[in-house]
């Protein structure tokens, strides 16, 4: 059926496909924009310099609550996917396929997708396939993550930044992109640039896949040509006719006021020009009788809790930035604000991946957005709305469980509490430092809290507070394990009058 809806496919060459993709200024999808057409050569450059097998690998985590543009593409065009992915796999003579994912839909569809064209992972076979299947955590998705857990590791972010175009899964080089950058590519391979350029912008030719929710009475994933009003796609989910502003981007995104939605044009440099960002494609309204301060400080607590806690800027960091975002709600003064502030400026660049950047990124853009809301909560009485938690979460508001590992075993309720001895502890201090998802130091400098549930992610780092600990002052009591949690992943949002996705 793929095939009768989309025709044959016929192989390119590396440099061929390195010209397409550059003709139709093809970026990645996942966020970052990079073009790839610069990392398909660096990739076919780096594997003949060296002498070895590149490996491709396809980006399909999602795992922001408001993104599933790439859970819908996986789950109706896998083959679309795999299309792109295997031209570049045999333009550029790998070996290696790998396609990462985070839920179980995706993984079902892409394994079916897999056995249906004959790949699998067998070692005679002459292209390995496989899809490698990751918890659901924000920084699941980073590449570095992705490629770490390829590779036997945590699906978490290594300590130094590699490039993945010189040494990613195995060492080898590696093409990492986006599984709808792939599909895209795909369609472009099939009815040539000409073609593909006649549909959406000039600069920025082609579609994009929105994920649209919010303040909508018809949450979508919609396929658009590029330079389609914002309002229209907002008008097509059902969007308040004057929204009091867009989080465009996704949650390391930025929003843009409701005047400025009105010029705002589906693009990438058209959402830049005007202080938004295409991102990954998640476009979230809000209406005018809900607290945007309000709204923000539940995504700031939920970035904060979705960090690695290995980087300190970070897992200190984003909580520090969250509580000071609480302090302006709760009339912290021009001092809680410019708290907020310094905390988003010390985070970046800071960080393994770009999770602290995007993060800061989204609370400076909350700050510049709101500012007569800022006035009124940091100076005043408030703003007088409720906090009514449109902008989607998964669920209660809270962190997904998982744990950077990456074992489903080691999902659901915590099975350690600590405990602090008061007549040893002296208050040293280095259990905050070393645990601030437990403890916090009180104004006399010993900790706030005499016991606490450990998170089930940060049980190796309570075992060493309380190795580390000076006074031998902590101490830690496990229960028996308990039964498996339910999956408390968000099924994919309906897909109201959305088009099929790519190509139709």
């Amino acid at each position: 059926m793929h095939l009768k809806v989309h025709g044959p496919l016929e192989p390119l060459g590396g440099e061929q496909l390195a010209q397409l993709a550059e003709r139709i200024n093809l970026r990645g999808r996942g966020g970052a924009g990079f073009p790839f057409h610069k990392k398909l050569r660096s990739v076919a450059e780096s594997a003949i310099k060296r002498g070895v097998r590149p490996v491709v690998v396809v980006n399909g985590s999602e795992d922001e609550p408001a993104c599933r543009k790439d859970t819908v593409l996986i789950n109706r065009a896998p083959h679309l996917i795999l299309d792109g992915a295997l031209l570049c796999a045999e333009a550029m003579g790998a070996r290696t396929l790998v396609v990462g994912v985070t839920r179980e839909s995706t993984q079902r569809s892409m394994e079916q997708a897999l056995a249906e064209r004959g790949l699998s992972n067998g070692r005679r076979s002459a292209l390995r396939a496989r899809v490698q299947r990751n918890p659901v955590r924000m920084v699941t998705g980073a590449a570095a993550s992705l490629i770490r857990s390829i590779d036997g590791g945590p699906a978490i972010p290594p300590g130094r930044k590699v490039s993945a175009s010189k040494t990613g899964v195995g060492g080898a080089p590696t093409l990492l992109s986006n599984a709808e950058t792939f599909a895209q590519l795909a369609i472009a391979a099939r009815i040539g640039p000409e073609r593909y350029g006649n549909t959406g912008l000039y600069d920025e030719p082609g579609t994009v896949m929105l994920t649209v929710s919010g303040a909508v009475a018809r949450p979508m994933v919609v396929e658009v040509p590029t330079g389609v009003p914002l309002r229209y796609v907002l008008q097509l989910a059902g969007a308040p006719p004057v929204p009091q502003g867009v989080l465009t981007g996704g949650y390391h995104g930025k929003w843009i006021d409701a005047a400025t939605v009105n010029d705002a044009i589906v693009s990438r440099n058209s959402l830049d020009a005007v202080g938004g960002s295409l991102g990954a494609g998640a476009i979230l309204p809000i209406s005018q009788d809900t607290c945007p301060l309000g709204e923000s400080l539940m995504v700031a607590k939920w970035l904060a809790q979705e960090s690695a806690n290995q980087c300190g800027p970070c897992y200190l960091g984003l909580p520090a930035a969250a509580r000071g975002l609480e302090d302006i709600l709760g009339g912290g003064g021009a001092a809680a604000l410019e708290a907020v502030r310094q905390v988003a400026k010390n985070v970046k660049r800071r960080g393994a991946c770009s999770h602290p950047d995007g993060s800061a990124m989204f609370l400076e853009s909350t700050l510049k957005a709101f500012t007569e809301d800022i006035a009124l909560h940091a100076l005043g009485n408030g703003c007088g709305r409720p906090v009514t938690g449109v902008l989607p979460l998964f669920e209660g508001g809270a962190a997904p469980t998982g744990v950077p590992g990456g074992e489903d075993e080691m999902n659901g309720p915590s099975r350690q509490k600590i405990f602090v001895d008061w007549t040893l502890c002296r208050g040293h201090g280095l259990c905050a430092d070393l645990l601030p998802e437990v403890f916090q130091l009180g104004a006399d400098g010993f900790p706030t809290v005499a016991q606490a549930q450990v998170p089930r992610y940060a049980e190796a780092k309570a075992l060493r507070a309380v190795r580390r600990c000076p006074a031998l002052a902590l101490r830690i009591e496990e229960s028996a394990p308990q039964a498996k949690a339910p999956s408390r992943n968000l099924p994919v949002l309906s897909q109201g009058r959305g088009r099929r996705a790519l190509g139709r």
